[in-house]
């Protein structure tokens, strides 16, 4: 139901927001001091730090959408690579932030500090973020956009301008898109754009626009709660457990087993809920270190939540532009870097013997 919230909220602020003509002059304001070549890196870098505050994906996707779509409208970049850098960005902090209901579950799960797993997580993911801007701007830079003097107002910046301040001081997703609608509202009945009585209308025609997908959504969630119910997740775990061999594979059966939790769930969150007391059972027996098995959690629910086209994250980014899932996941760098980081994690890092197993073994 939170979702679904977040979905109308969001389809009221991107509705509003365009209306008053707040997406044509944060669009038109960022092309004047930004060099084109720098568009879609700048858009994964403010995606990672909105997010990183906000601790939601979904809030970063929803503020940022709009302005991915106006970058695409009046340059000849693909709108695909301009979402799925904002995509990216928004994953980004959903696996790191503190106060991400991801980061929380895991490190409950598993009895860790949360300082503890985000130096761990961050050591792990800095190289697919820093790789992932390197792509970005190989595949952007040689895009071009016209050499018009870009017109924009200053005051219909401000509503964003709210909302990606009060998203970097870490404000509620709920207040920060609130307050857009309303600034939006006040900007667009000055400039003219629309009276007071048809703002609600836009809000309302911003709000259908995502009925859809919320009604997806909750199909979703009972479709997954009866595979729960009869047993299908609870099969999935049993097999990782009794795969798992060594302290290496103890590490990648949890990645495993959280990965397709979340395939099944659909939901990051979740997955790490779900999942978290089998790790915690496995990381004990193997001897891996609760900080360690935290990352993994949370590294591996992330990934699995950045890419399948049925999750929250995707199906808002793609509704927001106009476009399918499918077209986005191409352009999704991040996530498949993080995959391969944490892969590489749990290859080569050094493993700290613990002293108890080792008695034992």
């Amino acid at each position: 139901i939170t979702m679904v919230l977040i979905f109308l909220v969001a389809g009221a602020f991107s509705g509003i927001v365009t209306a008053a003509g707040g997406v044509d002059s944060t669009v038109n304001f960022g092309l004047s001091i930004i060099p084109p070549q720098f568009m879609v890196v700048g858009l994964f870098v403010i995606g990672c730090f909105i997010s990183l505050s906000m601790g939601t994906s979904m809030g970063t996707i929803s503020a940022l959408a709009p302005i991915a779509l106006g970058v695409s409208q009046q340059t000849d970049i693909p709108v695909a690579i301009c979402i799925g850098a904002t995509v990216c960005g928004a994953m980004f902090g959903d696996n790191l932030s503190m106060i991400s209901d991801t980061t929380i579950a895991a490190v409950r799960t598993q009895g860790c500090k949360m300082n503890d797993k985000f130096k761990q997580n961050f050591l792990i993911v800095l190289p697919a973020a820093l790789i992932t801007i390197i792509l970005l701007y190989i595949r952007t830079s040689h895009m071009t956009y016209s050499a018009d003097v870009y017109e924009y107002s200053f005051v219909e910046v401000i509503p964003y301008l709210i909302v990606l301040i009060g998203a970097l001081v870490g404000f509620n997703v709920f207040l920060v898109l609130f307050s857009g609608i309303i600034l939006s509202m006040i900007v667009g009945i000055t400039n003219g754009s629309f009276t007071f009585m048809e703002s609600f209308g836009i809000i309302g025609e911003g709000m259908t626009g995502l009925f859809e997908i919320s009604i997806i959504s909750i199909i979703v969630a009972c479709i997954m709660a009866l595979i729960k119910e009869n047993g299908g997740i609870s099969l999935i775990i049993d097999c990782i457990k009794k795969s798992v061999k060594g302290k290496r594979g103890a590490e990648l059966g949890i990645g495993i087993l959280v990965l397709l939790v979340d395939f099944c769930t659909a939901n990051n969150t979740i997955a790490i809920v779900m999942a978290g007391p089998v790790a915690k059972e496995i990381g004990d027996e193997f001897g891996v270190e609760p900080k360690r098995v935290a990352s993994i959690l949370d590294i591996f629910a992330s990934v699995g939540q950045g890419m399948i086209p049925y999750g929250a994250q995707l199906l808002t980014a793609a509704a927001l532009v106009g476009i399918t899932p499918l077209n986005i996941i191409p352009n999704l760098y991040y996530p498949i870097l993080m995959l391969v980081c944490v892969l590489l994690f749990i290859a080569f890092r050094p493993q700290k013997q613990n002293t108890k197993t080792a008695k034992e073994n």
